[in-house]
């Protein structure tokens, strides 16, 4: 992982430092050229959401973002992110108009969420399937770049504080180590 950008881990791939456009996958199998500054997949309408303008408003350089694949049932991810950009937050952190089952931004500031709103451009190709089409837009946006939206915005940056040993003879498995964000790392007898 880039030290000076994308600073909440998760689910992505970092391609181009040059690059202007982010990818986000929601279900789809596509692989976006590598021109593109980072692409990685989105789940859920809260956290997800959260990594993806964590890791944008990090790299000035971003200046589009592109969501394709059909959206997440239940979560409607992908429905929820545009309705970030589009609407913000109210005062009890939900999404304004997002369709998502729990759509809650609890780890932003609002200043985040504005700066996410003003550095990046979303373009909505969810339910295309053709691999041209959508390659062709990140070609176009490439050259189109806007240049630089300024100084890299850090918003939050999770880093490993301590490590969890769990040990319990009890368990189905008696050691298992647990890492900072609570996802079990290893399992040990």
């Amino acid at each position: 992982m880039d030290d000076k950008y994308y600073p909440w881990g998760g689910e992505y791939e970092i391609c181009s430092p040059e690059g202007c456009t982010a990818v986000v996958l929601l279900t789809t199998d596509y692989i976006p050229p590598n021109i593109v500054a980072i692409y990685g997949s989105l789940r859920t309408e809260n956290i997800g959401i959260e990594k993806i303008v964590a890791n944008v408003i990090s790299n000035p350089k971003i200046r589009y973002l592109i969501l394709c694949g059909d959206d997440i049932r239940g979560h409607r991810s992908g429905s929820s992110l545009i309705a970030l950009h589009k609407n913000s937050i109210d005062s009890q952190n939900r999404i304004i108009e997002a369709e998502g089952a729990i759509p809650y931004i609890e780890n932003l500031n609002k200043k985040a969420i504005d700066r996410f709103q003003k550095q990046v451009e979303i373009f909505n190709l969810m339910n295309i399937k053709d691999k041209e089409k959508i390659d062709n837009l990140i070609y176009k946006l490439d050259k189109e770049s806007p240049g630089s939206f300024g100084e890299p915005y850090i918003a939050i940056r999770i880093k490993v504080q301590h490590k969890i040993t769990v040990n319990d003879k009890r368990a189905l498995h008696s050691k298992i180590l647990l890492n900072y964000l609570g996802k079990v790392e290893k399992r040990g007898k």
